[in-house]
């Protein structure tokens, strides 16, 4: 599986959002975001983990977007299909890129032009709001508004190489999760099975493992996001792992559940219950169709809307984020499109407990696709 994309996948990227602008009214869009600024130029790095130093992506309303960055990314950078990279050196306490910024809108603007930055659901801007108020006040009569939603309806859409990284991501952590029975048994403390899974998702060809959830407890688990303790498994426990591991920069987010020794009546038939959940989801699951029209179906499957989990909803959208939008709920009205990737995750509750099943999928022309290697209605038993 090649890594990277093509330039000419940034470049259809780019043109998309200045169509997307043009219909809008906006001159630039400014993004501060890792997922956004990557989305467009390529840059992968781990770097983004400190929070000292502010990076800005600038998409004109015409040309290739421009780049302001600290000038410790300018080789990475370069690297890229970017050549417009411009660069001051930071962490700089009097003006931490912002003078450069507004110079670079000015550039590229019109004195009354609309700069749009992300701002609905999901978002946020990354950078000082004292800095956000500087640039407001550094750029004239311009005007820093919404982007009308653009990148994340375009980001929504994945294209055919994106969907084959999500993909690649979800065979390692199913090779991964084929695996548990080597790491995880009566007496083996539940964090040293965390500690273990990664260990395979890394060893089967994960990138990193910056998110790995789940729970071992009798009869079912309270929660799905709590840290792993120092507790062994035991004989009548439920465990339940949840990854979201990256592979070139693209997730993979999903769980499996086993029982220690044999699983009891009530769990077999919830653990079933859930893969008819998420079937029939994936059955309807097709362009045209709502995401509340998942979140309905299986909720009547689940709960009937008595009796569900505290989860919120019943899965989201995924991609170069763990979780994205769309949100499977009973009010959200997106309308699925091919190339869409969503998570099916339907909960149950078992009296104070509660069981958890999650599946990847891709919307196509026709229908869906599995992404995530498809789970047994019969639950694995250790």
């Amino acid at each position: 599986m090649k890594r990277g994309f093509d330039p000419a996948e940034f470049q259809t990227r780019t043109r998309l959002a200045q169509q997307k602008m043009a219909a809008a009214g906006l001159e630039a869009l400014l993004l501060t975001r890792e997922t956004d600024v990557r989305y467009f130029t390529g840059f992968l790095t781990r770097f983004w983990e400190s929070p000292t130093r502010p990076w800005f992506l600038i998409l004109p309303a015409s040309g290739d977007p421009i780049a302001v960055i600290p000038a410790i990314g300018a080789a990475l950078m370069g690297r890229t299909w970017i050549t417009d990279i411009r660069t001051w050196q930071s962490p700089d306490l009097t003006d931490d890129g912002i003078g450069l910024l507004a110079s670079t809108l000015t550039d590229v603007t019109g004195p009354k032009g609309r700069i749009g930055v992300p701002d609905g659901h999901e978002t946020f801007v990354r950078m000082p709001l004292a800095d956000l108020y500087r640039l407001k006040n550094s750029i004239g009569g311009r005007q820093i508004s919404g982007d009308n939603g653009i990148i994340r309806a375009q980001r929504m859409i994945k294209s055919a190489a994106e969907i084959a990284k999500i993909e690649t991501a979800c065979a390692i952590a199913g090779r991964a999760f084929a695996r548990v029975p080597e790491i995880a048994a009566e007496g083996v403390a539940l964090d040293q099975v965390f500690r273990r899974f990664q260990m395979l998702c890394l060893e089967e060809g994960a990138d990193w493992v910056p998110y790995l959830a789940g729970a071992a407890e009798a009869g079912g688990y309270r929660d799905v996001i709590s840290p792993a303790t120092e507790t062994p498994l035991c004989k009548g426990d439920v465990l339940m792992l949840d990854t979201g591991l990256v592979w070139d920069g693209y997730f993979c987010d999903f769980d499996r559940n086993w029982a220690l020794g044999t699983a009891s009546p009530s769990v077999k038939a919830a653990h079933t219950q859930l893969i008819e959940a998420s079937d029939a989801a994936f059955e309807i699951a097709r362009p045209g169709i709502k995401a509340f029209d998942l979140f309905t179906t299986m909720d009547h499957i689940l709960s009937k809307g008595a009796a569900g989990t505290d989860a919120g909803r019943l899965g989201h959208g995924l991609g170069m984020s763990l979780t994205e939008w769309p949100s499977l709920i009973a009010t959200d009205h997106s309308v699925l499109q091919a190339g869409m990737v969503l998570t099916l995750e339907p909960g149950i509750a078992l009296g104070d407990k509660i069981l958890v099943h999650e599946e990847n999928i891709v919307i196509t022309e026709t229908g869906a696709r599995f992404l995530s290697p498809r789970a047994r209605p019969e639950i694995a038993e250790l």
